[in-house]
């Protein structure tokens, strides 16, 4: 039976939980194929197809700095740094769009499980904010965080309609 959204803020927050979990599928795939990607690319392509990408952008304008620092990192791209960037974002993606695909398929206790997730994620990313000092950190623990609220929110409507459904 699926869940009856009788308001208009409860239809609301469920279309936002789907959006959100549609706009998080779709970054946990492309995550986990780029950490297939580079498990499965030799380092010195890795470090072509960089210097392939920044050629153009350097030889306009010898000062741009994002291709100078695209190609720098690149410099030090050693292969065993490679290969756990590789398996840290297939383990990482893999797990969340694993998660993802459960709440999308409604299984009930993939709900706590995946808040668990989350709320890990957000402490980490916060932990690695007040070290790194990126706002994309900050950025992904708030998006990170709201995305908890909705999947409690959705777990209750759940849980009640399914509890409703055995009586």
């Amino acid at each position: 039976m699926t869940p009856v959204y009788k308001t208009l803020p409860a239809r609301i927050l469920h279309w936002l939980f789907e959006a959100s979990l549609a706009i998080k599928g779709i970054l946990c795939a492309i995550e986990t194929l780029s950490g297939l990607g580079l498990l499965l690319t030799p380092n010195p392509l890795v470090a072509r197809m960089v210097y392939w990408a920044t050629h153009l952008h350097l030889a306009a304008d010898p000062y741009d700095t994002m291709a100078d620092l695209t190609r720098q990192a690149v410099d030090f791209f050693p292969l065993h740094i490679q290969s756990f960037y590789g398996w840290y974002l297939l383990a990482h993606g893999g797990l969340k769009l694993a998660m993802v695909v459960m709440l999308w398929l409604r299984i009930l206790w993939a709900y706590p499980a995946a808040m668990l997730v989350l709320v890990g994620f957000v402490l980490y990313q916060l932990t690695e904010f007040v070290h790194a000092g990126s706002p994309v950190l900050l950025l992904l623990a708030f998006f990170d965080f709201f995305m908890v609220g909705l999947v409690w929110q959705e777990y209750r409507v759940l849980r009640t309609a399914r509890a409703a459904e055995l009586t």
